[in-house]
């Protein structure tokens, strides 16, 4: 008990940040990390644009495998799709070399970034196509941690018992040759073997190993993370949750400030926040990870989130209702709660009784200005149909002058002069439909005054009317001012213009045709000018 007491207090200084604070200090501290993490995501895409720029000055293809190198780099931790395109980029620049250990290398870095999006399926065929023989021990120790972190990830994500067993033995084995080939002390090789320890549940060892590497000076903050978040699943393993919270507000911390978002501190933060009834921080912190999950593109860590999210929402729920009775139970004991609380209750029933009046006066007034709307489209209907049949009734008139101007003339051919000639020539049929046309042009501008001004917008400058001297509409804007009064046959335009159907028909596919709409939306754009 004195050593786990002793490893505990070693652990919890060794960062200074964090060392000697409380958890709500922490978790203050964190919270304005988390706000300042736009600041340090500037820095990494400051970064990647400086290697960037290295490529527009033509390199070499070797060069260009380097410079693709650094870029992976920079994205296998931070963007998933990113880092994809150039472990893509680094297998094709492989090949133009080709040079065997770095085709080898190109496809290393792809299995990574598909194991670090979930992608096992496509990983496991990655790893199955790798080379052994043309890798050189450095390379060899990354294939054989890949296919460690691959298993373990597999175990930590399924479901089944057995299978989980065999990932976790398969996983431990590989890690055993990668440590074989790797430099005892460095951080790579504590890290990995004290995760190993972990998977063979030899926590003691695995605490020991990690207590050292946390208490080096000059840890990157990706180190730091990585360390800081695997400890603390040792410490959650035995039920030391503050100790554990420290940890992962430290991974989590890390994270941000080396703006990785391939991590899963943030969300066993939330997890282990929530956990202990800390539901505002959790609800922070799981919205961090959703969104570090939805940059990078992790849909593992997508699907383990959307386990979490309905429990946090369900416990501020259920927070509220311990609120509540804890409320009720104050008002029973104290007496004058208990007037406040009645008086509160009334209150809050003559504003349910005033809410309630005011949403049957808006109910009403809704309900009234449905009325009103039907209203007025009624009278826009009988407006239309008014100048529909106006127009009808004077085609009729002037079919009737014209039977009757036939009829003169037959009695004219029948030289019956004295009584009918002077008559027969005061009709003036062109004029009489010149002016039945003025009137039709005046009646509708004065109902759709902007109908000209709207029709021309569905055309460009050099089709669009313009009307001569005197004119108030042409013979085109005449045919489709009909249509928007809801006259759509051809033939009735045609008879009421006095003109055949062909040429109706021939006005309307050259007009159409003019127009920025296509033809089959012409007449409903027509159809949406609004009258006045």
């Amino acid at each position: 008990m004195r050593y786990i007491t002793l490893l505990t207090v070693l652990t919890l200084c060794w960062f200074p940040s964090f060392s000697q604070q409380s958890v709500d200090a922490a978790l203050k501290q964190l919270n304005q990390t988390i706000a300042d993490a736009p600041h340090y995501d500037s820095l990494k895409e400051s970064n990647i644009r400086r290697i960037k720029a290295g490529l527009l000055a033509s390199p070499s293809v070797a060069e260009r495998f380097g410079i693709y190198l650094q870029l992976y780099e920079e994205f296998k931790a931070f963007r998933y799709d990113s880092a994809h395109t150039y472990a893509l980029k680094l297998q094709e620049v492989a090949m133009q070399l080709n040079n065997k250990t770095l085709i080898q290398q190109a496809k290393l870095k792809l299995c990574f970034s598909l194991i670090s999006a979930g992608f096992f399926k496509d990983a496991a065929d990655s790893l199955n196509n790798i080379r052994m023989d043309f890798l050189p021990d450095s390379l060899r120790s990354e294939f054989y941690l890949l296919k460690g972190r691959f298993h373990y990830d597999m175990a930590d994500f399924g479901s089944d018992n057995n299978l989980k067993t065999a990932n976790v033995d398969e996983g431990n084995r590989a890690m055993d040759s990668a440590l074989a080939l790797m430099q005892p002390g460095s951080f790579d090789y504590e890290y990995y073997n004290g995760l190993k320890n972990i998977r063979l549940r030899n926590n003691e060892a695995a605490l020991a190993i990690y207590n050292k590497l946390l208490a080096r000076k000059g840890l990157s903050y990706h180190e730091i993370a990585l360390a800081a978040s695997t400890v603390s699943d040792i410490y959650i393993q035995r039920q030391q949750y503050e100790a554990a919270i420290l940890q992962l507000i430290a991974a989590t911390d890390a994270d941000i400030k080396s703006s990785t978002r391939e991590t899963s501190a943030a969300f066993n933060l939330a997890t282990l926040l929530y956990q202990q009834g800390n539901v505002k921080d959790a609800s922070t912190c799981i919205q961090l990870a959703t969104s570090d999950a939805a940059a990078y593109g992790a849909r593992q860590r997508k699907v383990k989130i959307t386990d979490i999210l309905p429990l946090i929402e369900s416990e501020k729920l259920s927070m509220v209702k311990k609120q509540e009775r804890t409320w009720i139970t104050y008002a029973t004991v104290v007496t004058f709660l208990l007037i406040g609380v009645i008086l509160l209750i009334l209150t809050v029933q003559r504003q349910v009784k005033k809410l309630k009046l005011a949403q049957l006066t808006i109910t009403r007034a809704h309900a009234k200005e449905q009325e009103i709307n039907q209203r007025l489209k009624e009278a826009n209907s009988i407006k239309e149909e008014y100048i529909g049949y106006f127009f009808n009734a004077n085609s009729e008139f002037f079919d009737k002058i014209e039977i009757f101007k036939r009829n003169l003339e037959q009695k004219i051919r029948d030289r019956k002069f004295e009584d009918i000639k002077a008559l027969s020539n005061n009709i003036n049929l062109r004029a009489e439909k010149n002016y039945l046309l003025q009137d039709f042009d005046r009646i509708f501008l004065k109902l759709y005054p902007n109908f000209i001004a709207e029709f021309n917008q569905l055309f460009l400058r050099e089709h669009q009317i313009e009307l001569k001297e005197g004119e108030l509409m042409n013979t085109d804007l005449r045919i489709f001012a009909l249509i928007r009064l809801g006259i759509h046959d051809p033939e009735k335009i045609a008879h009421i213009l006095q003109y055949s159907v062909n040429t109706i028909n021939t006005y309307k596919t050259k007009i159409k045709n003019k127009s920025v709409v296509p033809n089959e939306e012409f007449e409903r754009k027509i159809m949406s000018i609004q009258a006045v």
